[in-house]
């Protein structure tokens, strides 16, 4: 489910029609997302601002067309025994400010248009970096051929394009697997609704809506 989905059933189930998310998940994602509702929405800009933590598993060996697990296979190569010095060695150029190329397959816009739909027009446009912090780059494990890592960055960062770069840096090429976003600013995924909860506090508690 996408995050502009989840804002259409907050908004029916409500009857609110200013509904708006802090902070896009892709659709393999999993963990929280800050909606915000009538005169809060102002505040979604500030908390797009907000750090954000991520958990995820990138597969090694394989790369796909949008740099994640959805996307279509294009390259595939052997992964070589890696000692985690080799992979440290490697997520130490991913830390701190760094220059990202965002994924082809992302709602940025070109020319007006969103880049997902000129890439499935089969539209080849060049994209330019960007420069996005990452704060902290943590392995946590290291499981033949999958990195599980945690990252904790600023606004505008792709971990699918992390991902991608880290995996052509160790000369294997790579893709997102998993991702799991457990934090943005103050809020931590410990202690959110899920839908389902939403929905039924919304049913059951009037004064909410």
């Amino acid at each position: 489910m996408t995050s502009f989905q989840v804002v259409r059933m907050i908004r029916r189930w409500t009857g609110c029609k200013k509904v708006g998310h802090a902070g896009t998940l892709d659709p393999m994602a999993t963990g929280v997302l800050v909606v915000c509702t009538g005169k809060s929405t102002k505040q979604v800009s500030s908390l797009m601002g907000l750090e954000k933590v991520y958990e995820g598993v990138i597969e090694l060996g394989k790369a796909t067309d949008t740099d994640d697990l959805e996307g279509r296979v294009i390259s595939e190569k052997e992964v070589p025994d890696l000692s985690v010095s080799d992979i440290e060695a490697v997520l130490n150029q991913y830390r701190g400010q760094i220059d990202q190329v965002p994924p082809r397959y992302s709602a940025l816009k070109k020319n007006g248009k969103r880049l997902y739909q000129l890439a499935r027009q089969g539209i080849h446009v060049e994209i330019q970096p960007r420069k996005v912090m990452i704060y902290d780059l943590t392995l946590l494990d290291w499981q033949f051929p999958c990195l599980y890592i945690r990252v904790r960055c600023g606004k505008g960062t792709y971990i699918r394009a992390l991902a991608r770069d880290i995996g052509q840096q160790l000369g294997t090429g790579g893709y997102l697997k998993q991702l799991r976003r457990i934090r943005i600013g103050q809020f931590h995924v410990d202690k959110a609704w899920s839908l389902d909860q939403f929905k039924t506090l919304i049913t059951e508690d009037e004064s909410i809506s």
